[in-house]
């Protein structure tokens, strides 16, 4: 394609890298040349991923907590000189919030809202020092669909959209692309199902495999600088819709 947005050396930092379709995009990513730097809470599971996507650079963290926040970008700094992309995969998966305890569903709030928008703030003020770059959110389709037992997350991700949609507008001039990609029902360890019910869904056409939504980030990333995919929403042909 012509003008196509070549990955090779850039600088690019991915949270939530340890599981999933964040694990299956640093790989697509250090395939395609780039520098990459992710994190997750669980050194183990960190250890596995960087085996996984050979090249990539990892440091255990908290997103949920500014000490986490602050180590990461200490990384950021001292491991690629700078950051030329963001792409924020860290979630986790919530009950109702009357099912949940107080400390419960206030994590998961720090986690997938709070943490997305200080990772955007951190790499916005190195972005503009820099010239520019891209933040690429993973949304969620919850949304839209706004499914029974998802209250919890759907606020979370819906904040995300309206932060995305918004924050677009207000830093353009900077010369810094903003997008969010929304999966549909994907075959990551969020689900709450076994692997055999989820080989069974993949099969289906119920569920997708990670490497599907690693692949449309990809495609994101790699459009030419005059162009900025602000939503990219991804689902199976079969999605639960309720």
């Amino acid at each position: 394609m012509p003008n196509r947005t070549e990955l090779r050396g850039k600088r690019i930092l991915v949270s939530g890298g340890t599981t999933g379709i964040g694990r299956e995009t640093i790989k697509l990513l250090v395939e395609e040349g780039a520098r990459v730097l992710t994190f997750g809470r669980d050194r183990e599971a960190l250890d596995t991923a960087l085996d996984y996507a050979k090249g990539a650079i990892g440091v255990t963290t908290d997103v949920a907590t500014r000490e986490g926040i602050a180590r990461v970008f200490d990384e950021v700094d001292h491991k690629l000189g700078g950051i030329d992309m963001l792409v924020t995969c860290a979630a986790l998966g919530a009950d109702p919030i009357h099912e949940m305890d107080d400390d419960g569903w206030r994590y998961v709030i720090e986690t997938n809202l709070i943490g997305t928008l200080a990772c955007a703030r951190a790499s916005i003020k190195r972005m503009e020092r820099s010239g520019g770059g891209h933040l690429l959110f993973v949304g969620s389709i919850s949304t839209e669909i706004k499914a029974e037992g998802e209250s919890v997350y759907a606020a979370t991700k819906a904040g995300i959209q309206a932060f995305a949609e918004t924050l677009r507008k207000e830093i353009a001039d900077k010369n810094i692309k903003v997008s969010v990609v929304q999966p549909g029902s994907v075959d990551t360890d969020m689900q709450e199902c076994t692997a055999d019910e989820k080989r069974e869904a993949v099969e289906e056409q119920k569920m997708l495999h990670a490497e599907e939504i690693a692949e449309a980030i990809l495609f994101v990333l790699t459009r030419s600088a005059a162009s900025d995919v602000v939503n990219l929403r991804i689902e199976p042909l079969i999605q639960k819709t309720s």
